[in-house]
């Protein structure tokens, strides 16, 4: 009797060693579902890639606004986005600054690419 009832806690403790990383990765997949992430590279009249520009996030809903200083290459990022909110994307650099564009709450995408083009005004 005593071996069984070893038996049947040890193959409950199996199982629950097995089930919990399951049960984790079904919570991170719903998780990553309601967010996102947006990237591009701003480049100048030319084409070419501004290392240094700011580019700004702003959020729609509550109007905080969070910066993010190009790398090399021209390269901006911004991770953990709520795919219910609409996010408008704005870079500068030394008084010149690109067009407003919009991160739109129907763009299904995940991971989308919004490039930004500094202009002259």
């Amino acid at each position: 009797m005593r071996n069984r009832v070893l038996g049947a806690f040890a193959v409950f403790v199996l199982l629950a060693a097995v089930a919990s990383p399951l049960a984790a990765q079904g919570k991170k997949n719903k998780e990553d579902l309601t967010r996102r992430h947006v990237e591009g590279l701003v480049t100048d009249a030319s084409e070419q890639p501004v290392n240094g520009a700011v580019v700004q996030l702003k959020d729609m809903r509550s109007l905080a606004v969070r910066s993010f200083i190009t790398r090399e290459g021209g390269k901006y990022s911004f991770y953990n986005l709520d795919v219910n909110i609409d996010y408008e994307l704005r870079a500068e650099h030394d008084g010149v600054s690109s067009p407003t564009r919009t991160l739109s709450v129907f763009d299904t995408r995940r991971s989308p690419v919004i490039n930004l083009k500094l202009e002259k005004k």
